[in-house]
């Protein structure tokens, strides 16, 4: 279970069709907050019916029983992975997949569910001085693995600098999706906790989600088939 997710960070449908039709193979895509809240529902149909894998990347925060109501929602749009901030607490994670369970199509697979522990644009000062805690960054996503694990969830969102520790302590099967990953010559941009692919692949990341190392590029065919023979190979 690897791959390279490209994550659609584009304004609107047109945006997104100009790059989509660039490539002519499926691949895992990740629709944030940005498109989906200009696009809706419609724009993950235009994915699926290219045959598209989808990370629906929300990040769901609430009360238990409103994630729980949401994830049912979101169970029957064909998405192939979603997640939550594991902040929400242990129960409203299990409320999460609660509600995805009810909410899968019969004869369909659930979504993965995975769940955010710290923000690759966070540093460990950030989190201690604003976010008032004071363990140490690994620390922290540790922890917050932990609750994701006990809560019944498949894996989390981390750096890929947390993930060597993330499997020694929880296992290969429970998985890591690493955002804040750039090649050499890429700006950092907002993102703090940076890696190329080939290190993602070498610490043991599941999933690298990467943005606009892909779609600012000007050739992005060809950059996204460099970033998978770098992490795959």
């Amino acid at each position: 279970m690897k791959d390279v997710i490209i994550a659609l960070d584009f304004k609107n449908m047109e945006e997104t069709q100009n790059f989509i039709e660039q490539f002519n193979e499926p691949m895992y895509v990740k629709v944030g907050m940005e498109l989906f809240y200009a696009e809706g529902v419609s724009v993950l149909r235009y994915l699926k019916e290219k045959e598209h894998r989808i990370f629906l990347d929300l990040k769901l925060h609430d009360i238990p029983n409103t994630v729980k109501s949401a994830m049912r929602n979101l169970a029957k749009l064909g998405v192939d992975m979603v997640n939550v901030h594991a902040a929400g607490t242990q129960a409203m994670m299990e409320a999460a997949l609660a509600g995805l369970e009810e909410g899968t199509p019969v004869g369909k697979s659930r979504p993965l569910c995975i769940a955010v522990t710290q923000l690759t644009s966070t540093t460990e000062a950030v989190m201690q001085e604003q976010l008032l805690i004071q363990n140490t960054l690994p620390e922290t996503v540790l922890k917050y693995a932990q609750l994701t694990k006990a809560a019944g969830l498949d894996g989390i969102v981390c750096s890929a600098l947390e993930t060597e520790i993330i499997h020694n302590q929880l296992g290969r099967d429970f998985v890591t999706c690493t955002p804040g990953i750039r090649l050499v010559a890429d700006s950092l941009d907002d993102q703090k906790r940076v890696v190329t692919p080939e290190k993602a692949r070498e610490l043991g990341s599941d999933f690298i989600v990467v943005g606009r190392s892909i779609t600012g590029a000007k050739d992005p065919v060809a950059t996204y088939q460099f970033i998978k023979n770098q992490f795959l190979s």
